[in-house]
């Protein structure tokens, strides 16, 4: 367990977070930890833990963070995550972040990186709002950057019907930008003093991200 690299990539909406993990676990054999799916894998498997979180969402209430990290050390404890782990979705807070530093420690293991996907909010706006999939296939296309070859068919299947989320619009996506700046500062802030944060230009080319990534996770896993 001492040589578990545990990995947070931090990054708001659209930023790429979910593609950069799946090549960093292709990569370098790391296992993407997201709280949402540790909880309900928890809940199916009915673990200790899994029941206590069970019973806060039956109840309305939200799952506490003695829950949530209780079941991300039961998740790291299986043999899958022994060259390490990339955390989503957790922490959210500078609390939650002291937490995890405890729960680690406890385990003879501490934050290999913190990494924070910096984006230009405008830039993010247009990327996330311009998004638009194949009702069929779920091919993804984008107004400004991505069309399909004949307007109207699917490149992949051609199909003709096409789909955008309610929520992918400017509006919806400028308001989640400013709130995931304000809720991540502190974070940001945290990692930054103990000298674990580590900022990548989310903004280029997928493959130059991922070198960037690749380079980082090479340091801290070597």
């Amino acid at each position: 367990m001492t040589t578990t690299a545990v990995l947070i990539l931090l990054g708001p909406p659209g930023a790429g977070k979910g593609t950069q993990a799946r090549m960093l676990e292709e990569k370098f054999g790391l296992v993407q930890l997201s709280t949402g799916d540790l909880l309900r894998a928890a809940v199916a498997a009915q673990t200790e833990a899994g029941l206590k979180a069970k019973a806060a969402m039956d109840s309305g209430g939200l799952v506490s963070d003695e829950i949530v990290l209780a079941i991300l050390k039961d998740r790291m404890a299986e043999p899958d995550t022994a060259k390490g782990v990339i955390l989503d979705g957790f922490p959210r807070t500078a609390g939650q972040a002291a937490a995890l530093d405890e729960l680690l420690t406890a385990q003879g293991m501490q934050i290999g990186a913190a990494i924070s996907l910096e984006v230009d909010d405008a830039a993010m706006v247009e990327r996330v709002s311009g998004r638009y999939t194949c009702a069929n296939c779920g091919e993804g296309y984008h107004d400004s950057f991505k069309q399909p070859a004949v307007a109207g068919v699917c490149d992949k299947c051609g199909a003709t019907e096409f789909k955008r989320r309610a929520d992918d619009n400017a509006e919806t996506v400028a308001a989640r930008l400013a709130a995931y700046h304000e809720q991540t500062a502190p974070l940001i802030t945290y990692y930054e003093e103990k000298a674990a944060l580590k900022r990548v230009n989310a903004m280029g080319e997928i493959d130059r991200i991922a070198g960037d990534l690749a380079e980082i996770v090479t340091q801290v896993t070597s």
